[in-house]
C-alpha cells in the first residue's frame, strides 16, 4: 500500500518537520526538528527494538556519538516502537544502553511515511539515513532493504564533505574524499580531464 496523498523527499528542500516523544538518559522528552535549528542532524530510522541488525548499528553509532557532537551534529534515532519499547531495550541490552542520543517513538509510522522509509504491511521502517544542514536542508538520504546494515564511518564521511562544501561553496568533493584531500571545482576545464 502506497502513501496516495505524500509527496516524495527530494534532496536540498526543507526535511519534513516532526514532533514526537524520545527516550534519551532514562528520561522520556518531547523533540522536534525545530529543536535542531542551527545543527546538523542525522535522522536513523531503523526496523524495530529487541532485532538483530539494528542493536549492531545503534551500537556502531553510540561509539562515534561524542565524535559527532564536537561535528555539531546531533542523532536522532526512529523506528515505530514507543518510548518505553526503547526504555526496556536500553535496560535489557548493553549495547543499547551505551546510546546517550534520543531515541524518537513512532509508533503511528506518520514520521516514517514522512520520510518514506514505512513498510505499510510490516508496520516497520527501512534503514533510512537522512543528513539535515544547520537551515533544515536536507542534503543526504539513503534507504536499504532491512538485510543491509550501515556503516557509521561513511556517514562521519558523509557529514564532514556535506559540512566542507557548506563552508567552501564552489568546491566539490570526490568518491572517498577525507577531510584535508584535494577537493574539486567544477568548470569546463576539468571536463573530460579527469
Amino acid at each position: 500500500m502506497e502513501c496516495s496523498n505524500c509527496e516524495p523527499i527530494e534532496i536540498n528542500t526543507k526535511a519534513p518537520k516532526f514532533s514526537a516523544e524520545a527516550y534519551q538518559g532514562g528520561q522520556i522528552k518531547k523533540i522536534s526538528l525545530d529543536d535542531y535549528k542551527g545543527k546538523w542532524v542525522v535522522l536513523f530510522f531503523y526496523p524495530a527494538d529487541f532485532t538483530f541488525v539494528c542493536p549492531t548499528e545503534l551500537g556502531d553509532l553510540a561509539d562515534k556519538y561524542e565524535e559527532l557532537k564536537n561535528m555539531d551534529v546531533e542523532v536522532i534515532s526512529v523506528s515505530t516502537d514507543t518510548v518505553f519499547a526503547h526504555k526496556a531495550w536500553a535496560d535489557d541490552s548493553p549495547t543499547i544502553a551505551k546510546i546517550k542520543f534520543p531515541m524518537m517513538a513512532d509508533p503511528t509510522g506518520n514520521i516514517c511515511r514522512d520520510y518514506g522509509t514505512y513498510i505499510y504491511e510490516e508496520g516497520l521502517s527501512l534503514r533510512g539515513t537522512f543528513i539535515i544542514d544547520p537551515d533544515g536542508i536536507l542534503k543526504s538520504l539513503e534507504i536499504n532493504d532491512n538485510s543491509i546494515g550501515r556503516n557509521s564511518d561513511e556517514l562521519l564521511r558523509k557529514i564532514k564533505a556535506a559540512q566542507f562544501v557548506r563552508q567552501n561553496g564552489g568546491e566539490v568533493c570526490p568518491a572517498n574524499w577525507q577531510p584535508g584531500e584535494k577537493t574539486l571545482k567544477p568548470g569546463l576545464d576539468l571536463v573530460g580531464k579527469i
